[in-house]
């Protein structure tokens, strides 16, 4: 039998799956890698601790499946997106700790060039906004910051990348990225799918420093693994940024379907098809994926911190026994009392993009409990998604009546039930809860006719549990009115 196997390198973890042709997990692997927090509002990695990670949980998937790698058709990667890595050409060594999507460092360089009159210039090209968020502010801040970084990259002897591209250089030896990855960065003309000379100009880093983007499902491959890593010469056939990758996974191919995925942050998008939309609230214009020359687009809202404050209040806050509890703490404690909280830990993303709020807890009293905070934080995950789900209708002026949810904070159904209640929509959770590895690995097997197109792909999918909305309008107002003035106080209270 053959399989395809996918490589989901995410923000706080690299996992391996594998997956048969029904889109059923074979096996799977899971390690976790450690968080660096140098400055307040700044976030690394390891990208050599992700290296070695992303080669023991492959060798693991492939001990737990029982499977030979010969028995892998093609391999897809999908990544934390906006993440920066440089590395040495010659000695395959980071010369930098991967900055972070979530780091903020480059905030005040972000508004800088707000001053200058720069933002409707880079908003227009790529479709994102000037934000610290995205790669191009970050690779300028380590050009700038360091000049053995800035002399190696100037002489062609360092590589930029995100870490899509550092592990597909890894594997094979080519300097590649998708273009999902590649319209994260700040420096991908969307309208005309190429690097942007302007904008690199205007941010100094050489178009020679980048890699060369290649479509998200490859018939001509990205490169084949070198045999001494899994003693099999493997097609690298598939890549795309992981919220791009789940909504793939989650079979939202037409125009109008929508994907919300509950991970470290929220990350909802709405396919587009060939029509390229523009947000006037603060969401994103994105490439969804290209395939067979065939552009799709995306609107995209992202939450920043979501599952990041469950794993706050478990591991920094102590309040939390375990995730395990939080179904129960939801089914027990019916409400907040009052209490909301807006986990605003790295500043505010979509809709309002504002990098110096700041986590906010309001509407305590005497009578306030943990749980109550614990139920707050959970909340905050459905409103900030409400935030997004409702400029989207908005703006498309489609009628949604069906989100599709993946991700590690679905395991609470009272949460979806909320999210159901809060946003007036049918939410539906499918049986395979890995849809960013699985959508990743879909492109790897659409490229080498493993799945022979994406209708073989959609007959695949399958609904484990629908949840309807039961909350009363006038309720359902009243909690969102008191979110929106809980999300003013938190907002212009840091500094970077």
């Amino acid at each position: 039998m053959k399989f395809v196997l996918s490589i989901d390198q995410g923000t706080t973890s690299t996992r391996a799956m594998i997956f048969n042709q029904k889109g059923e997990e074979v096996s799977k692997s899971y390690l976790e890698h450690k968080q660096f927090f140098p400055n307040p509002g700044w976030v690394e990695h390891d990208a050599d601790e992700i290296w070695k990670n992303t080669l023991r949980v492959v060798q693991d998937a492939l001990a737990k499946g029982k499977t030979n790698s010969s028995q892998i058709c093609s391999i897809g990667i999908t990544n934390q997106r906006e993440t920066i890595v440089v590395w040495d050409k010659e000695t395959g060594n980071p010369l930098n700790k991967a900055i972070v999507w979530q780091c903020r460092r480059t905030a005040k360089m972000c508004a800088e060039l707000r001053s200058m009159g720069f933002e409707e210039l880079f908003n227009d090209k790529t479709g994102l906004v000037l934000d610290p968020y995205f790669s191009g502010t970050k690779i300028k801040w380590l050009l700038d910051s360091s000049e053995k970084i800035k002399r190696k990259v100037d002489q062609g002897t360092a590589f930029l990348g995100t870490i899509d591209s550092w592990l597909i250089w890894k594997l094979t030896g080519n300097l590649i990225t998708d273009y999902s990855n590649a319209s994260r960065t700040l420096l991908f003309n969307i309208h005309t799918c190429e690097w942007d000379e302007e904008l690199l100009e205007i941010l100094d880093i050489p178009m020679e420093s980048l890699p060369e983007v290649k479509p998200s499902s490859d018939k001509d491959f990205y490169g084949f693994t070198n045999p001494d890593l899994f003693k099999a010469e493997i097609p690298v056939a598939g890549d795309a940024g992981d919220q791009q990758a789940a909504l793939f996974g989650q079979t939202c191919f037409e125009a109008g379907e929508i994907k919300n995925t509950y991970g470290t942050g929220n990350f909802m998008l709405l396919n587009t098809g060939d029509q390229l939309v523009r947000s006037k609230n603060g969401l994103l214009t994105t490439i969804a994926w290209k395939i067979d020359n065939k552009t799709t687009y995306a609107l995209e809202g992202s939450v920043f911190i979501t599952g990041a404050a469950i794993q706050w209040l478990e591991k920094s806050l102590g309040i939390l026994e375990n995730s395990e509890k939080l179904s129960n703490i939801m089914e027990t404690t019916k409400d907040t009392q009052g209490v909301y909280f807006v986990p605003a830990f790295v500043g505010l993303g979509a809709p309002y993009w504002d990098p110096y709020a700041r986590g906010t807890i309001v509407g305590i009293t005497r009578g306030t409990t943990k749980e109550h905070i614990i139920r707050a934080a959970l909340e905050s995950i459905c409103f900030q998604s409400e935030d997004i789900f409702e400029v989207m209708k908005n703006e498309t002026g489609l009628e949604i009546n069906m989100l599709r949810v993946d991700g590690g904070v679905t395991k609470c159904l009272p949460l979806l039930q909320f999210q159901a209640d809060i946003s007036n929509v049918t939410i539906q959770k499918p049986k395979v809860s890995e849809t960013t590895a699985l959508g990743a690995a879909y492109l790897a097997g659409l490229a080498v006719d493993y799945w022979e197109n994406i209708d073989d792909i959609r007959n695949n999918f399958l609904v484990e549990q629908e949840f309807k909305p039961e909350l009363e309008l006038g309720k359902r107002k009243k909690l969102k009115n008191n979110w929106i003035k809980a999300i003013d106080r938190a907002k212009d209270w840091g500094e970077i």
